[in-house]
């Protein structure tokens, strides 16, 4: 059975976090803004004339190595993924997010410092309903590296659950986590997880000049001995981080997901396509207006 419906919410303050892209090196500062019920989350780029807006759904998705990046009109936002699963995690339905640069800060490779400007910024419920879309049969998506399967949650809340299977780097090699999505879980469980790369793979985007701004504090880089001039904050924290992503871009369906839903090596691409079979097969369900 599905759950019952939980009211949209928005934050009450202002909040702003800085820091800097991966990708580009460059400053970057992120405004989240209250937004009226039914708006959902859109980017907003502060940089550009017009400050033109880009919904977070995944109609607005483009297939980016490494990040989920979303455009609309020959505008993107790049990297939204750690904020998006901030957003979700913190059950935050409509915001706006006022950008001055494509690339979202990297901060310390988790989505910890977003969370914490969220808590301080408040969180508003609004009067009116979120939208769920459930699954009541089975969805599965695959490609040559994984795969993603969506099953009914009959037997209470939703799960998620991410297998990670690194065989081939002894340092990081198999993990797992699973996680029922909780607020005050997620704060703890989930949003503290960081990025991961190897060195190999971090020598590489390095020679290519990217990353030129980026330390081994500001991520976790793993050799054949472990992380590199950085601790663990979990055994598991490479499966946790790689869960975080998947809320954040399972986010982009704009509706609460009922599912258990398990991803075996998925990446951004394969949650895109997910969610676009979610939006096809999946019962939504929309609330019955109250009469007064």
């Amino acid at each position: 059975m599905a759950p019952p419906f939980r009211q949209q919410a928005t934050i009450e303050h202002p909040v702003s976090v800085d820091g800097f892209g991966y990708w580009s090196g460059q400053d970057i500062r992120v405004q989240f803004r209250p937004a009226p019920a039914d708006s959902g989350i859109a980017f907003y780029r502060a940089d550009l004339v017009g400050s033109p807006a880009i919904q977070a759904t995944v109609a607005s998705q483009s297939d980016v190595p490494l990040r989920t990046s979303l455009g609309s009109r020959g505008c993107q936002v790049e990297m939204v993924e750690h904020i998006m699963s901030a957003l979700a995690g913190m059950r935050i339905d409509n915001c706006q997010v006022w950008v001055d640069s494509q690339e979202m800060p990297g901060l310390d490779g988790s989505c910890l410092d977003f969370v914490r400007a969220l808590q301080v910024a408040g969180r508003d419920e609004q009067n009116a309903p979120v939208k769920q879309l459930v699954v009541n049969a089975k969805i599965r998506v695959e490609n040559q590296n994984g795969w993603i399967e969506a099953t009914p949650a009959t037997n209470g809340p939703s799960v998620l659950k991410y297998s990670l299977d690194f065989s081939n780097e002894p340092a990081i090699g198999k993990q797992a986590f699973e996680f029922a999505p909780d607020a005050e879980d997620f704060v703890k469980q989930v949003a503290p997880a960081r990025t991961f790369i190897t060195s190999a793979v971090a020598e590489q985007l390095k020679a290519q000049g990217m990353g030129s701004r980026v330390t081994y504090n500001d991520l976790l880089v793993f050799d054949q001995n472990g992380p590199i001039e950085n601790q663990l904050r979990f055994q598991n924290e490479c499966a946790r981080h790689k869960l975080l992503d998947l809320i954040g871009d399972l986010s982009l369906s704009g509706f609460e997901i009922n599912a258990n839903i398990h991803s075996c090596r998925g990446g951004h691409s394969l949650n895109a396509q997910l969610v676009r079979q979610l939006l096809k097969h999946a019962e939504l369900r929309i609330p019955r207006r109250q009469v007064a």
